[in-house]
């Protein structure tokens, strides 16, 4: 009897072969299994942005093993030159009319998608290409397109309009629309996608009811529609606002944040100061500020989200 348990019980050797029977493996809680992950993220995400943060408070110029602590020197070179000050004037700029111009744009074409059209699911696919599209090789197609002697230009002289011929990429007024055209075109289907989204969410007898009580197409729409459309929206407004406030690539590609600084940004000076003036410390400054405006920008959209559902529920 007792040689019979002992062949069952762990731990305990075998009668017959001395070996000791393994122990059942423990209960490993589902959390655990996270916890490689977590660390991984946690290590070479924030810790190694933290670290990296603390060259802004120095006068590093990526080349010395050691760097000398300077306080907030380079945040206040930042605000007291000229070129840092319009770097971040026109980020703001270029991040209001980007969220604006595409979400309305994305509004338009949700609305007209989300008809019984026979064309649609082409259409959507069309609208959303330039979405998933490399930002930069985009961008040298669109140079090409504002060329003085390039298509747009080309399209003018053909329809008789040969006047309203410009540099577009030359000019400090017109370089700063054609680079806000390139960003609507390119990121107004993602804002599509996600009111489209929304927009199919919107029970139909809500608006089959608000028609037989009378109500306009555009009554519907601003009463009707757009209430109910407010989660998508903020969803596509807080995308919009991050990609707004950190453009490079295409400003990078059209003008080299030229001409005159009209297009430079906050983005494409930390990129110069850093690695084409080998100004890390003050790169890194810049950088930090750009990640400030980001993340109030972000609490500020989500404060305001949160306020008028509250008004709303």
């Amino acid at each position: 009897m007792t040689s019979h348990h002992s062949r069952n019980i762990p731990g305990v050797a075998h009668p017959a072969t001395g070996r000791k029977r393994p122990n059942p493996p423990r209960h490993v809680p589902p959390w655990a299994w996270a916890v490689p992950a977590v660390v991984l993220v946690f290590l070479a995400r924030y810790v190694a942005a933290v670290a990296g943060g603390w060259y802004a408070f120095t006068d590093w110029n990526g080349l010395t093993p050691t760097a000398t602590f300077t306080g907030l020197e380079n945040f206040r070179q930042i605000f007291t030159d000229q070129g840092a000050r319009t770097a971040l004037l026109n980020t703001v700029k270029f991040a209001a009319c980007f969220v604006v111009l595409t979400n309305l744009v994305g509004l338009f074409l949700a609305v007209a998608l989300n008809q019984h059209l026979r064309t649609r699911y082409l259409l959507r696919t069309a609208f959303f290409a330039p979405v998933v599209m490399s930002q930069l090789a985009t961008a040298f197609i669109w140079r090409f397109l504002f060329d003085y002697s390039g298509p747009i230009n080309g399209a003018l002289d053909v329809l008789g309009l040969g006047a309203l011929k410009k540099t577009w990429l030359a000019n400090p007024t017109w370089s700063f629309w054609a680079v806000v055209v390139v960003l609507v075109w390119q990121f107004s289907g993602l804002a599509m996608v996600i009111l489209l989204a929304g927009l199919q969410g919107i029970p139909q007898e809500v608006e089959e009811a608000a028609e037989i009580d009378g109500a306009s197409s555009w009554q519907r729409l601003v009463r009707v529609t757009l209430p109910l459309l407010a989660p998508a929206l903020a969803i596509s407004i807080q995308l919009s606002v991050i990609s707004g406030l950190a453009i490079f690539d295409q400003v990078m590609a059209l003008t080299n944040g030229g001409p005159l600084g009209a297009t430079e940004t906050l983005a494409t000076q930390v990129y110069k100061q850093t690695f084409v003036f080998g100004r890390y410390g003050y790169g890194t400054a810049l950088a930090l500020l750009l990640t400030v405006l980001i993340a109030a920008a972000a609490i500020i959209q989500q404060l305001t989200t949160r306020a008028a559902e509250r008004r709303n529920a």
